[in-house]
């Protein structure tokens, strides 16, 4: 009995604070395409990179249907703190998505999302001036909004441009997000861009009176499934680890 105790003392326990890989350059078990039990055409691992490009669609799969964006489909998260790295080419755009749930149309109508985009040049090779008048902007709809930009809370809270260090696209950046039902994280390459506290009046305001005032359930789920946006660019992803709070 005495020995039997000393081993349970001794024997490792898994630890809530432990980081988990949701990707490691070696396999991509887990993922899947949104609302599909498999990954879309185009997604693989190139040079230990999580990768995204139309050029490795096969022909066979032109005509393909579901989803282009992927969920870590092994384990669903409600309070945690995420580490992605990612690139994205000239004009790219994508998007970190959380507390996913399936059988909705798309992620952005049920989940909130950190904004992935090329700040710079976005608008040279995408005109977004009647996309952004359809959603109520009036004031330089040709522009790309700072509720659009990379680190925002996409159209519900805006990153401190002053704390933005974004990296050039074709370049690595790293993003953090920590979530707790007290106060949420962005962060991009080592700075705090902004906090909030999720389900708040604020929150629930900025909600009802923007974007998401036709999406009844977005942010609503308190727990769900890690993903990432296809939005018809070239991506690259690797790093990605999450760790539960």
């Amino acid at each position: 009995m005495l020995l039997g105790c000393q081993e349970n003392k001794t024997k490792p326990k898994k630890k809530s604070s432990e980081w988990i890989s949701l990707f490691d350059g070696s396999s991509l078990d887990g993922w899947k395409a949104y609302n599909q039990k498999s990954l879309p055409p185009g997604w693989a691992i190139v040079d230990s990179v999580m990768t995204f490009s139309t050029e490795m669609i096969l022909e066979q799969d032109y005509d393909y249907k579901g989803s282009r964006d992927i969920v870590y489909g092994g384990q669903e998260f409600d309070n945690f703190e995420l580490y992605v790295e990612w690139k994205i080419p000239p004009g790219g755009n994508s998007g970190i998505f959380y507390h996913i749930a399936e059988g909705y149309d798309g992620l952005p109508e049920v989940a909130p999302e950190y904004q992935l985009i090329d700040d710079e040049n976005y608008t040279n090779f995408h005109d977004i001036t009647e996309y952004n008048k359809s959603i109520g902007i009036t004031k330089n709809p040709q522009n790309l909004q700072p509720l659009q930009s990379t680190g925002a809370d996409y159209a519900m809270y805006v990153p401190d441009p002053t704390k933005k260090n974004l990296n050039p696209a074709g370049q690595w950046n790293n993003s953090k997000i920590i979530f707790t039902p007290e106060k949420v994280e962005h962060w991009l390459n080592g700075e705090l861009l902004l906090t909030f506290v999720p389900w708040s009046e604020e929150w629930n305001a900025k909600k009802s009176n923007g974007k998401w005032k036709i999406a009844e359930d977005y942010g609503i789920y308190k727990k769900g499934f890690i993903g990432f946006q296809d939005h018809g660019s070239s991506l690259w992803f690797r790093n990605i680890k999450i760790k539960e709070l």
